[in-house]
């Protein structure tokens, strides 16, 4: 997702809903609201509760602080401010990819693949869940292009 303060928040349910090829009603039904609620979402008519951003940002990818810097803007201070003294926990990327069953089955993601992507995370640090699909990507690009 690009920088938060280039982007708001519906326009960054809706990208990535789109990307996804989830309808608002598919993504409602996920987030156990209701569909006219995406459409207020997407449209910047409501503010989502913390928990609920929490379910977004894992449903779809999104990294979560960015979506409640976008939902809360007077957060963005307090989050950078944490991020700068170290405050916060460090995420484990690899936890997160590998626990958010919705993208791994939007992905179609194999048991054999994710060993592949397990092996990978032991090799060093990944900074975000989802440099793991730029990985499986790449991965499923090599075994297309491999002679039979």
């Amino acid at each position: 997702m690009s920088k938060s303060k280039d982007r708001n928040l519906g326009s960054a349910i809706r990208a990535q809903r789109a990307a996804f090829g989830l309808t608002q009603r598919r993504l409602a039904a996920e987030l156990g609201v209701k569909g006219s609620y995406i459409s207020y979402l997407e449209k910047n008519r409501r503010r989502p509760s913390i928990a609920l951003l929490n379910r977004i940002g894992e449903i779809l990818g999104l990294e979560r602080s960015e979506l409640l810097a976008m939902a809360y803007p007077e957060t963005r201070e307090f989050v950078a401010h944490g991020q700068r003294q170290g405050s916060g926990r460090l995420r484990d990327a690899w936890s997160e990819f590998s626990r958010n069953s919705a993208l791994l089955r939007r992905y179609r993601v194999t048991s054999g693949e994710l060993n592949v992507l397990r092996r990978v995370n032991l090799l060093g640090s990944v900074a975000n869940s989802r440099d793991f699909l730029f990985v499986l990507s790449a991965i499923r690009q090599a075994l297309a292009n491999e002679p039979a």
